[in-house]
């Protein structure tokens, strides 16, 4: 399975806090790969490095072949890389159907733009029941789901979803993963930063597990899920199938 994207040693920086250090990911197109670890180590920077928020210090991003570090975010975007942000980071004042519309802003409308509404709604009945709706008044789910639909408009080849059951009910985790591995079978590639180690690793391909910065673990999700350290920092008592 080729590579869709790649870290080779990255390193970044706020400062001088060294925050990833050699950092190495593959991420193989068709994939689900999930990114586990406690807080402050690394993840959500990770993904801050995928979108070109931050920039690595040294080291390579690689998407499709091509290094990407020096890209803007835009072109990143308009190149099949599309973010689902913490805390879903919705446009509060806008409206679901304006909030999608904004996950589209690299591309014209035209009949791809309605083929993509409609696989949105397909996905998602209760968004399109709320398309008038202004986004900050839904549910903590609902607006999870437009955070999604909203990173389809952009017709990714690869999502970037960071923790998406945050704040989320039980129920509504469930929703949320089982339309992330959809979505997969789609042919969308998905990278996972994800606090809820049991649920991620019960839909991912593979896996790394971040500590201070460095890849300490790295296999199939089967794999780390039998992992007794894995168990013992990440899973608890969960009964894994």
């Amino acid at each position: 399975m080729p590579d869709m994207l790649r870290f080779h040693d990255v390193n970044t920086h706020y400062g001088d806090l060294h925050v990833l250090k050699d950092v190495n990911y593959s991420i193989g197109d068709g994939e689900i790969v999930s990114l586990l670890g406690g807080n402050a180590c690394g993840k959500s920077t990770t993904m801050k490095t995928i979108m070109g928020v931050v920039r690595p210090t040294s080291g390579s991003v690689i998407f499709d072949g091509v290094p990407i570090e020096k890209m803007s975010t835009a072109e990143r975007v308009r190149r099949g890389i599309a973010p689902v942000l913490e805390a879903r980071r919705l446009f509060p004042r806008m409206t679901v159907y304006e909030n999608l519309e904004m996950g589209a802003y690299t591309r014209k409308h035209g009949p791809e733009f309605e083929q993509d509404l409609d696989r949105v709604y397909s996905l998602f009945p209760r968004i399109k029941e709320r398309l008038n709706q202004v986004s900050g008044t839904l549910s903590g789910g609902e607006q999870q789901m437009v955070a999604i639909g909203r990173a389809l408009m952009a017709r990714p080849r690869l999502i970037c979803m960071d923790e998406p059951s945050m704040g989320l009910s039980p129920l509504y985790v469930e929703q949320v993963f089982e339309i992330i591995r959809t979505i997969n079978r789609q042919g969308t590639t998905i990278f996972m930063v994800e606090q809820n180690a049991n649920m991620a690793l019960s839909i991912a391909h593979r896996a790394y597990v971040l500590q201070t910065g460095k890849v300490v673990l790295s296999g199939s999700a089967s794999e780390l899920r039998r992992d007794p350290a894995i168990r013992e920092a990440y899973l608890g008592e969960l009964q894994l199938t």
